[in-house]
């Protein structure tokens, strides 16, 4: 079982939350420290905002739906897995060695 770090997030608010994520194995460069809290929890803090973290993997969602859109489908929906780092902010999780998106484009008999 991997070993599991506690990393804090902060919301462009202040809003501060913590997640649960796996430590990170064979990272290059420094590790980020971690800092303890008043409860005694060792926290390492994000690398970046969860806003900031999000705002990096917009480019990938609008670029998916700018292509479903040239087929012109009534509804169109992507699923995909995230993970939270401490170091990356946000990366789309994997199943081994492949990423997977899944897409459902529909269609009403009314627009075909």
């Amino acid at each position: 079982m991997a070993e599991k770090q506690l990393v804090e997030f902060v919301l462009e608010d202040g809003t501060k939350f913590l997640v649960e994520v796996e430590k990170t194995v064979g990272q290059t460069g420094m590790p980020p420290k971690p800092v303890s809290r008043d409860n005694g929890l060792a926290v390492v803090p994000a690398s970046k905002t969860f806003d900031k973290a999000l705002d990096d993997i917009k480019p990938v969602l609008t670029t998916v739906v700018s292509k479903l859109k040239d087929i012109s489908p009534n509804e169109t929906e992507v699923k995909f897995g995230i993970k939270l780092t401490a170091n990356a902010g946000i990366v789309f999780s994997s199943l081994g060695s492949e990423l997977t998106f899944e897409i459902a484009v529909k269609w009403s008999k009314e627009s075909v």
